[in-house]
């Protein structure tokens, strides 16, 4: 019998906890949950029996993997999958998964309504300004980017997106304009919803002289890693420019640093995107369903490693 670890240090609703087990029993399989716990060495010890992890912001890292003597697949339960240790786990031929889509509605939602606090002066009561007739680039044309360009039509908002690996019909298809370079859609767009992967192209790629070109009174969106944008050219232009804001779903590091400039900031206080029941349910349903696919049938569709 296949054992199932659900290692969840923030637990899945009890909706999508109770559906994922039901998955699993059905397939014959053995399903334990770790959930809330506080120290990495409770997982690491939780793994060593499991042939499948399920996982969603948790570390898979080296000494979770490499303690797994039975691992042979760890599915994250969202589109980004960083927390996993790729090397470690494609050293030890386990393969990693993401479930892309599935929480894509719920953080495109977060974008809009931080696009709204912000606009509306984080609701301080003094007069702020409407996102309609406004243009809006979108970083990264995937899930979450079709799902923000959706509903900002909806708000009456110009869109544009740059992505080198989605092409200009695709794009276009959904009535968006479609620009040649990252420095074009920022200098064109007042407000930027960067959507892009944590990966060594991406870090730090936000930097300095990309934010300087964004126009008057712009305004960055960053539900995708905090890694990706450049904390030290962040805290320049905050200072340079008194029309900057910045809205992100998780804070820098460098957030005591900008206190000078409130107002201008928001920060969720843990990663939000995801935390809809409903993405809760559909990731947590896509990464059970996934694992069987795979132990059963080899399937290796969304295999990133």
């Amino acid at each position: 019998m296949a054992k199932v670890l659900v290692a969840t240090e923030k637990p899945f609703a009890k909706v999508a906890a109770d559906g994922i087990r039901k998955i699993f029993e059905e397939a014959g399989y053995d399903c334990v949950f770790l959930e809330k716990y506080t120290s990495q060495d409770d997982f690491i010890a939780a793994a060593t029996e499991a042939d499948a992890i399920v996982i969603r912001s948790d570390k898979a890292d080296k000494a979770v993997i490499d303690n797994g003597k039975n691992l042979k697949i760890i599915v994250r339960a969202g589109a980004g999958y960083d927390n996993v240790d790729l090397a470690a786990a494609t050293a030890k031929n386990v393969v990693v998964m993401n479930t892309p889509g599935q929480n894509s509605n719920a953080v495109a939602e977060l974008a809009m309504g931080m696009m709204v606090y912000q606009a509306r002066n984080q609701f301080n009561g003094s007069s702020g300004s409407e996102l309609l007739g406004k243009t809006l680039g979108i970083h990264a044309y995937g899930n979450v980017g079709k799902n923000i360009a959706r509903i900002a039509k909806g708000f009456g908002m110009q869109v544009m997106a740059f992505d080198p690996f989605v092409s200009k019909e695709t794009i276009e298809a959904d009535g968006v304009q479609c620009v040649e370079s990252v420095e074009e859609l920022y200098s064109k767009c007042q407000y930027l919803s960067v959507n892009i992967p944590a990966n060594d192209k991406t870090k730090k790629s936000i930097n300095y002289d990309l934010l300087m070109k964004m126009p008057a009174n712009a305004t960055l969106v960053n539900t995708a890693r905090k890694e990706v944008i450049c904390e030290e050219g962040l805290k320049k232009v905050f200072a340079e420019r008194n029309d900057f804001k910045y809205v992100s779903d998780i804070a820098p590091d460098c957030a005591s640093d900008l206190t000078a400039h409130a107002g201008r900031f928001f920060f969720t206080p843990k990663k939000m995107g995801a935390q809809t029941s409903e993405a809760n349910i559909n990731a947590g349903l896509a990464a059970a369903r996934q694992i069987i696919a795979y132990l059963e049938e080899n399937d290796t569709t969304f295999k990133v490693n």
